[in-house]
């Protein structure tokens, strides 16, 4: 079993057990707790917080309470905090945005780590000059309808991102010569999710530059619920460089920032950069990202990409920083 799998495997073994449910009609207030809620696609009916945004249900950890509790020498009930679920079994707060929680009953997606602390306007922080939920409390949508209880278990399943990774080459499709482009941008990116403690599934094709193949495989890639495709090659104004020319009317919408950041940056120092015809989009709900086939320039793309890659990701997904 590979390290992904490995890894999938070890934290959806996790799980958190509710030790409360708690629900307030105003805002800026402590909720109460009750024998159960009512999960809907606006949340809990009955709770403040309802509506048709990222932010319906709080949750908090009695990991975070029980630690905040000794910190301010003082102790706090389920739904002090104005959290909707109190949990018991992880430190929830290290979980990451698209990560759910979920049982038969419902299913829960994280759409937010933390909140802006509301200072003198929160009555613990005038108390003690500090917060836990700012801090160590996330924020989730409701994905499956149902009822929530004391007692009832919600089992962790971490977010796994589906990437397709296409090497655009004649020659390396025909065995000519040995694809470097590809692996290298299959290792930059199983890095970047690695180092942010997430898991990535990637394939890799290396196809000719032909034009029917490559709509094809996006097409495919986007209907099996890609959430990125990388290309790499077939970006240049050679006879047979296609890639842009395919995938531009493909796009339901461009995001032209990146490349031409990209283009400026290292065209600076290296004008034959500015040569380059890459450009990145959505279709549908999956980024897309055409590189160049220089191993070296898989690089210093995808050092910019990754910036930004988080907000794009949320953003199209529906999920506001407001």
């Amino acid at each position: 079993m590979n390290y992904w799998k490995s890894q999938r495997r070890i934290l959806m073994e996790r799980s958190v057990e509710i030790h409360s449910v708690n629900i307030s009609e105003k805002k800026g207030v402590i909720k109460t707790p009750v024998d159960s809620i009512h999960l809907t696609n606006i949340g809990i009916p009955q709770d403040a917080h309802r509506g048709s945004w990222h932010r319906q249900i709080s949750m908090l950890g009695k990991e975070s309470i029980d630690k905040f509790s000794e910190e301010s020498s003082r102790k706090y009930q389920y739904g002090e905090f104005a959290e909707n679920i109190t949990s018991l079994g992880m430190e929830v707060f290290k979980s990451n945005v698209f990560d759910r929680f979920v049982n038969g009953q419902v299913e829960l997606e994280v759409t937010q780590i933390g909140k802006k602390c509301h200072g003198s306007g929160c009555s613990i922080y005038k108390e003690v000059g500090n917060c836990v939920m700012p801090n160590e409390g996330i924020f989730l949508r409701v994905r499956k309808e149902g009822y929530l209880k004391a007692g009832d278990i919600l089992s962790y399943l971490p977010k796994a991102y589906k990437i397709k990774i296409i090497t655009m080459s004649d020659r390396a499709s025909q065995g000519i010569y040995e694809d470097r482009s590809g692996p290298r941008l299959v290792q930059v990116t199983k890095d970047f999710f690695k180092n942010s403690n997430r898991i990535s599934v990637i394939e890799n094709d290396i196809i000719p530059d032909e034009p029917h193949l490559l709509s094809e495989i996006i097409t495919s890639a986007v209907e099996g619920g890609a959430d990125i495709i990388f290309t790499t090659g077939g970006t240049g104004i050679g006879p047979r460089d296609i890639t842009p020319d395919t995938i531009g009317p493909m796009l339901d919408r461009e995001i032209p920032g990146i490349m031409e950041l990209i283009r400026v940056k290292y065209g600076m120092e290296k004008p034959n950069a500015l040569l380059s015809r890459g450009i990145a989009g959505v279709i549908n709900k999956s980024l897309v990202y055409t590189l160049p086939g220089n191993p070296k320039a898989i690089q210093e793309y995808t050092t910019e990409i990754f910036k930004t890659m988080d907000h794009a990701m949320r953003m199209i997904h529906g999920i506001s920083n407001h």
